[in-house]
């Protein structure tokens, strides 16, 4: 059996330029070979004594086989435990060996990155028995450039603390194998990693005189032959658009070419894309690219026009330029004051014609930046063409470039946010975001203007649904109740011919059955009525009492979190549970302290209801204080629940439910990672079992025990199962 194992994958035709086999030699995965490889009679059974054979894991690899053989988009939901990442890897690699394309493999998060990196392909390599060249792919920006860390050395402007901090970075610089700021031992700040970091549109390319030690050039080098990339979401987003955008499928844009593609975390690609092919403007992004032209400190002007007034003959624009970027930063500040008073109590802020006259004073100065900015980069672009042609490779010259581009960029969003009502496909609004001084630790509130895209769905269709011959897609939630439909919607999967679409599920292997309870006690008041938040607080206290810490408190508000942390540091003070809360630390320590403190309980929101692993005694219980709907306030979700709403449909059942269902299914598998993991979650939002719709969420989740009854008698059965 084992030998059919064995088969001679040398066998396979030239690899072609854009990354592709002639599709007249593809040869199709055996997907019954395939499986042999995960089986009780495969090389993982032979090495693992404790190995059990995965109905639900070979079923899954055999989908996949023939998503490659057959050119589908598979849409393939894994519960936890399933083992997903053998069973998409396994046949990417046989894919190519068989015909030489390359796999991307697209991932939500860092932590699944290095997974996959440091534990999984390796595996699946020792498994097959063959080797493929993988190589881990991050946006350019993480890797430094050494043209520009050698140009910010040379800069006398710098305070004594970036000054040091320089110095560590081209010590390291010396030293690092790969350039990437991960590989440092420190974090530098953002200010002076943004000046030697490698830009695009700064790349001198083979004019760089640093080409020949360059990470990135040596990066590209290796990717070009490399048969598996594994990327993030971000990053393929950002290859998407350049090839949207004109450099088409068949040549490298951001990434090699590809024509097989694997998304790992598949239902945040909506959120992830969302973000990506949003623009955005603030005071800061602007005044940056100004002040690396040109800025005065301690009597001295700095900058790169000071290299420019020597080579450029057409100097007498140099002052012109100078004195209209203090034009430009005044009326940025005024736009920062007047979009800063729209807030009031709220974090966000949507241009609708309803508010339209309050932004008056914000389209008056968008006006006045807009021609600025187009004074001030015609001036720039008149010094830059009298240069000598000899001259324009010098490095002060490709970096003024790159500012006029960003610069050019800033004032055509100014144009798009002023023409706003001739962009329904957009959604315009304004985020109230946060920095802390490095003198200060209070925060320096400021507003970013933002283009959202209403629908990323026709974008993912026309640059990955449609182009790439295979697309699977998989996660552990990608159903709503029993149906795929909402994630095929809003990922853009439904333009696609519904005969290249396969959607199955396989369910996870763990005993939810015995080793879940599921608790919703019936005397909660509803979250919209007065009293809730009192009785959460009452409520996750005896939750913690009768798990004895080992709590992860989800909620779905900040206001909501401070205050029951607030009321159960009070109520449980003495008890020796230590009571952490998101934003009083890093995120990592947080979870590392969770982690390793077994009376430990941790409150948070947002993030932390998916993405994170604890398996063990350490989390026994996930208490879920409201079903996650997002915020009606949200200016995106706003908008689409709006174009839903006009099209004679309900935003509620097509937006607001499903959304939450995927994001309370994300919620409830913090519980059980391994098979061996038990303990309860706790919903304290009688919706579940009092509205329609809560049955959506209930036949969403793996079959368990269900409890009721008050929050007393819970905590009591609660104390009982968890002894």
């Amino acid at each position: 059996m084992m030998a059919a194992m064995d088969t001679d994958y040398e066998d396979y035709p030239e690899e072609q330029e854009d990354g592709a086999a002639d599709e007249q030699y593809l040869q199709p995965i055996d997907a019954d070979e395939a499986a042999l490889y995960l089986s009780a009679e495969g090389p993982l059974a032979r090495n693992n004594p404790a190995f059990e054979e995965r109905p639900t894991q070979i079923g899954l690899l055999m989908h996949i086989c023939e998503a490659f053989n057959n050119g589908h988009i598979g849409v393939f939901e894994a519960g936890t435990g399933v083992g997903k990442s053998f069973a998409y890897l396994i046949p990417a690699l046989l894919w190519h060996l068989k015909n030489k394309e390359r796999i991307v493999i697209s991932t939500g998060t860092i932590n699944l990155q290095q997974q996959l990196m440091e534990k999984d392909i390796p595996a699946a390599k020792e498994i097959i028995g063959r080797d493929v060249k993988t190589l881990l792919i991050k946006g350019r920006q993480q890797y430094v450039c050494l043209r520009r860390l050698q140009g910010a050395a040379e800069e006398k402007d710098l305070f004594s603390e970036d000054a040091e901090e320089l110095e560590r970075i081209a010590s390291w610089a010396a030293a690092t194998r790969d350039g990437s700021r991960s590989d440092l031992s420190f974090m530098p700040t953002s200010a002076v990693w943004s000046r030697v970091n490698s830009e695009s549109d700064a790349c001198m390319g083979m004019r760089c005189p640093r080409r020949e030690q360059c990470f990135v050039m040596r990066l590209r080098k290796d990717a070009a032959d490399a048969g598996i990339l594994v990327v993030n979401h971000h990053l393929l987003f950002a290859d998407v658009d350049s090839r949207l955008s004109g450099l088409g499928f068949e040549d490298t844009a951001v990434l090699p070419p590809y024509s097989r593609l694997v998304f790992d975390e598949a239902h945040g690609i909506e959120d992830a894309a969302t973000s990506f092919f949003s623009g955005r403007l603030s005071r800061f992004r602007v005044t940056k690219q100004l002040n690396l032209l040109y800025h005065a400190r301690n009597g001295r002007n700095y900058g790169y026009l000071n290299a420019l007034q020597n080579l450029s003959k057409a100097e007498d624009e140099l002052g012109s330029v100078i004195s209209l970027a203090e034009h430009i930063t005044a009326v940025l500040e005024a736009l920062e004051t007047a979009g800063m008073r729209l807030f009031e109590d709220n974090s966000a802020y949507r241009l609708v014609p309803e508010n339209e006259l309050y932004f008056g004073d914000i389209f008056g100065l968008f006006v006045q930046l807009r021609d600025a900015l187009i004074v001030y980069t015609g001036g720039l672009q008149k010094i830059l063409d009298a240069i000598d042609e000899e001259d324009r490779d010098i490095p002060a010259v490709w970096e003024s470039r790159q500012v006029y581009r960003r610069l050019s960029d800033a004032a055509l969003f100014c144009k798009t946010f002023l023409e706003w009502k001739e962009h329904p496909e957009s959604v315009f609004w304004l985020e109230k975001n946060a920095f802390t001084r490095r003198e200060s630790k209070d925060p320096v509130w400021y507003p970013v203007f933002i283009q959202t895209p209403l629908d990323i769905a026709p974008k993912m269709n026309a640059g990955v649904f449609a182009p790439v011959k295979t697309v699977v897609c998989t996660s552990a939630t990608l159903r709503t109740g029993k149906s795929f439909s909402y994630w095929l919607t809003r990922s853009g999967a439904s333009f696609a011919d519904p005969d290249r679409v396969v959607c199955a599920e396989f369910a996870s292997p763990f005993p939810y059955r015995s080793n879940v309870l599921l608790a919703i006690p019936d005397d909660a008041p509803f979250p919209s009525d007065e009293g809730f938040q009192a009785y959460t607080e009452e409520a996750v206290c005896k939750l913690i009492e009768a798990a004895a810490g080992r709590t992860l408190a989800l909620f779905t508000s900040h206001s909501a979190l401070r205050q029951t942390w607030e009321a159960a540091e009070v109520f449980l003070r003495g008890s020796g549970y230590t009571l952490l809360r998101q934003g009083d630390d890093d995120r990592a320590r947080l979870l590392h302290l969770f982690k390793q403190d077994r009376s430990s309980v941790l409150f948070a929101t947002d993030s932390f209801w998916e993405g994170i692993d604890v398996p063990g005694d350490s989390l026994s219980q996930v208490i879920m204080v409201k079903l996650p709907f997002s915020v009606p306030s949200d200016p995106v979700f706003a908008a689409r629940c709006e174009a839903l709403e006009k099209q004679g449909r309900s935003s509620f059942m097509e937006l607001s439910v499903p959304g939450a269902v995927i994001k309370f299914r994300q919620g409830f598998g913090r519980l059980l990672r391994h098979s061996t993991d038990r303990g309860v979650v706790v919903a304290l939002d009688r919706r579940l079992t009092d509205k329609q719709y809560g049955r959506i969420f209930l036949d969403s989740i793996p079959e368990t025990r269900l409890l009721s009854g008050s929050i007393k008698t819970i905590a009591s059965k609660v104390a009982d199962f968890l002894v």
